[in-house]
């Protein structure tokens, strides 16, 4: 070793050591004895666990602070995952905030989001916006992803894996920093933060706010968001710490619709005939202006979800001590819905549809015509055709974590504690543009039901048609409740070199929801449904010497179903529970091996996890000839799939100069069973049968009597070894880093998505009443290889240090499909919904440290 180094050792769960080493050659420094992080242990993560290394039994990635600064750029926060085994993220259709993660296959809804162990998921269809968290990455002390059944102490855990961003308390050392960011497309960010440190009286706070805003990738994608965070903690003796914890990011974006993709021939059409030589993949179906040049959108947002927490750490005695966690989160902001006097007036709103471009409303160079709107219901005798409302969807969610520890001997921990949380959602629809005409009549508002069970149009509904101004209400006026009731318990065992757990908890989950749109006062409030839930799981890690160590964990869940697309059959517009409704049920086995060395530390594992009755439902337009008739849905029980492989992932230094980090995850996820489903319509009746009337010669939907199935209109699903898809089952990652000099880091990041399928989508020649339906497994979408740049220079601006980040994503500007939905011959050809990834982007940003 050369003289006047300074050596480092890390390990996830401890404090870093480093010692100064001043003499050549061979050193003995003895045993290291490395420092339990107090802090990321208890103080910050309330009652979820961070995995540690070599004693945690799970498969587990943590992402360093240094890490998401140096790489992230002007990409999504959740595509800074992309180096981690199993994880695949893309933008979708391309809007500040509009991006999505799948883990090991499984959706955003199956993977917990938390934040300093307080859940995120949305608590009606169990989904994350990941607009609603831009800034998190300015104040991350770390990012772990547990993949699979994972460690955390929560009620309801989730089924593909767990990411838990832990924020900056009061180990935050005293300074603060200014930083401005440029990038592509008029990308601009500005940041400050501060913090005291800790002081002697015991308190510390640290402040941040920054500002982001431009023109957006995609054509027609502006954007600004805002995001402030604010820790105060007060430190009262050895006992007792009180931390106040609140953060948000107001933001509005304009957007390009998730159903605006297009075909590939689509796409291949628009680059011919509408972008000029640019980028055809940055269109935007539903990008115009109005009569008089102003700019109309119909795909907007605006979303503002501030979260306060007040945590509470006592420690009891030497061996116990009490974690609490009381939060609250406020959501308020809408997103723009295109309202129509009739089906097609109302299609007409969206820029495609599977995959065609809506060229209704379409100008010569491809812009939405919005004029042509104004055009329509100017010349209406019957007030707007056509109108724009703002779906609001607001929510106060309340919660209670709280979790206590006990040391029974010198080998076994005790965890135990409560999950509590109360969530109500207030869905609204109220129109704000009335598009050139004077009024608008709306036909759908129900109301009058039938007691016995809840349906508007069994009753023989009384339809108002009102004639409605902006600021009226339209299409829907519902609250949604959650209320969830959890206790969990844990138990570890650790001595020498073996560490053990078993953990288990039990939850109440309750539904239920009040109209005030389709139902009068009476009839307004829906039955309460219950669903009992419960886990099990257990593992073991053995360190077999210092350098190897092998886990295993297995674990069985029954988890409620979401309350949108299975509690209910149509939660927008019925109070009609899902009768098929049960509780989905997952098992899950892994076993691992670590390796760890002064040079390398790998990590590889396998895992199978089963997934048995999962309420899906799937929505299918009506049509007589080329007019829409009615959106039905079938809503499936007893859906199973089966999602196994296997991952590696490792981090090696070579060289002193040299940093390399990679992962290769290969999975096999299929659907394993043939499902059942029964047909509901949009309004949530039991549909009989649907055909033309011999009157009218018209098709018409025919209801069924009752909610009791037998005379239900049903179809039997073969998805049986047919592929899981829209996510990429092979990914790999290959990063380098190198350190030219002390100050200058220059890094190459090489990553790969492969044995990506469409996702699975039914379409109206699907529809078989009382028939069977086979499917074959979905197209497979070209692999992609993607290459990008960053690198770093550290220097003096004066008295302060400053850093300068840049970094290039797709350097090779690569063409590639992110995103698709299956189509009718399973090939490039009938696929549809495409959207392609983002070509070469860059970023530069300076920060200055104080």
């Amino acid at each position: 070793m050369a003289p006047n180094s300074t050596l480092a050792v890390k390990f996830l769960g401890y404090k870093e050591f480093k010692k100064k080493v001043t003499q050549r050659g061979q050193v003995n420094l003895g045993v290291i004895n490395l420092e339990v992080d107090a802090v990321a242990l208890a103080d910050v993560t309330i009652t979820s666990s961070i995995a540690v290394a070599r004693k945690t039994p799970v498969a587990v990635s943590t992402i360093e602070p240094v890490f998401i600064q140096e790489r992230l750029g002007t990409q999504e926060f959740p595509e800074i995952l992309k180096s981690t085994p199993g994880v695949y993220a893309t933008k979708q259709g391309g809007g500040y905030g509009d991006s999505k993660i799948n883990m090991r296959g499984f959706k955003s809804e199956n993977i917990a989001m938390m934040i300093n162990g307080v859940p995120m998921n949305d608590m009606e269809w169990g989904g994350v916006y990941w607009s609603n968290w831009a800034g998190l990455s300015d104040v991350t002390r770390s990012m772990q992803t547990q993949r699979g059944l994972g460690a955390s102490k929560v009620a309801a855990p989730s089924v593909g894996g767990s990411i838990n961003i832990v924020t900056n308390t009061i180990e935050a050392k005293k300074g603060g920093s200014v930083s401005y960011g440029i990038g592509n497309d008029g990308y601009n960010k500005m940041l400050f933060t501060v913090s005291s440190g800790l002081s002697k009286s015991g308190w510390a706070f640290t402040l941040l706010g920054g500002k982001t805003w431009g023109d957006g990738y995609i054509q027609g994608t502006e954007f600004e968001g805002y995001n402030w965070f604010v820790n105060i903690t007060k430190r009262f003796n050895e006992n007792h710490q009180l931390s106040l914890t609140a953060f948000g990011a107001p933001q509005w974006h304009n957007q390009r619709n998730n159903n605006d993709g297009l075909t590939i021939a689509g796409w291949q059409s628009v680059a011919k005939n509408y972008m000029n030589g640019d980028d055809p993949y940055k269109y935007n179906p539903s990008y115009g202006f109005g009569p008089n040049g102003e700019r109309k959108k119909s795909a907007y947002n605006v979303y503002n979800k501030p979260q306060i927490s007040l945590n509470h750490l006592w420690q009891i005695n030497s061996k116990s001590s009490l974690s609490t966690a009381l939060y609250t989160s406020i959501g308020r902001g809408y997103g723009y819905s295109g309202q129509g006097l009739t089906s097609t007036d109302r299609n007409n709103w969206y820029g495609s549809s599977y995959g065609t471009l809506n060229t209704t409303f379409r100008n010569s160079d491809g812009t939405f015509a919005y004029d042509q709107i104004y055009d329509l219901n100017e010349a209406s005798s019957n007030g707007s055709l056509m109108v724009m409302s703002k779906s609001k969807n607001f929510h106060n969610w309340y919660g209670l974590l709280s979790t206590y520890t006990n040391k029974l001997t010198d080998n076994i921990d005790f965890y135990g504690g409560v999950d509590l949380r109360y969530y109500k959602g207030v869905h609204t629809n109220e129109i704000v543009d009335l598009y050139g005409g004077k009024y608008y009549v709306d036909s759908s508002s129900r109301k009058g039901v039938s007691a016995t069970n809840n349906s508007a149009a069994a009753a023989g509904s009384s339809f108002v048609n009102q004639k409605l101004k902006v600021g009226d209400v339209v299409y829907r006026d519902y609250d949604g409740f959650v209320m969830s009731e959890g206790a969990f318990g844990q138990v570890e065992y650790n001595k020498d070199k073996l560490s053990a757990f078993v953990a288990g908890s039990l939850s109440n989950t309750s539904y239920w929801r009040r109209d005030r749109f389709y139902y009068d006062a009476d009839h307004e409030k829906s039955e309460t449904v219950n669903f009992i839930g419960w886990t099990a799981k257990g593992g073991l890690n053995y360190n077999l010497t210092e350098n190897h160590n092998v886990f295993a964990n297995v674990g069985y869940i029954s988890r409620a179903p979401f309350f949108s697309g299975g509690a209910f059959l149509q939660a927008t517009t019925s109070n009609i529970t899902n009768p098929d409704a049960v509780n989905e049920k997952i098992f899950s086995l892994e076993l691992g091996y670590g390796f760890r060395s002064e040079f390398l530390t790998a990590n590889i594992n396998a895992y199978h996890t089963e997934w048995k009755d999962k309420t899906m439902s799937k929505g299918i337009d009506v049509k007589d000839g080329d007019t829409f008739v009615d959106r039905l849905s079938l809503n499936m029980s007893g859906v199973n799939a089966t999602h196994e492989g296997i991952e590696l992932d490792f981090v090696a230094k070579p060289l002193t100069w040299l940093n390399i980090k990679g992962m290769f995850s290969i999975g096999d996820w299929r659907w394993t069973s043939n499902a059942k489903g029964y047909f509901y319509d949009s309004t949530g009746q039991p549909v009989k049968s649907y055909g033309k009337n011999a009157d009218t010669g018209k098709v018409e939907v025919v209801h069924a009597s009752g909610l009791q199935t037998a005379d239900h209109a049903s179809m039997k699903i073969n998805l049986k070894d047919v592929r899981v898809g829209g996510s990429a089952q092979t990914t790999a990652f290959l990063g380098t880093d190198f350190r030219v000099s002390k100050d200058i880091r220059l890094g190459v990041d090489y990553s790969f998505q492969g044995r990506n399928y469409a996702d699975w989508a039914f379409s109206s020649s699907d529809i078989l009443l009382n028939g069977e339906k086979s499917y074959a497994s979905p197209w497979r979408i070209p692999s992609a290889h993607l290459f990008d740049l960053n690198g770093s220079y550290r220097f003096r601006l004066g008295s302060v240090n400053a850093t300068l980040v840049g970094n290039i994503n797709n350097v090779f500007n690569q063409e590639y499909i992110s995103d698709a939905i299956d189509g009718a011959s399973h090939d490039d050809r009938t696929a549809y919904g495409i959207f392609y990834g983002f070509g070469r982007t860059y970023s530069v940003n300076l920060k200055l440290n104080f």
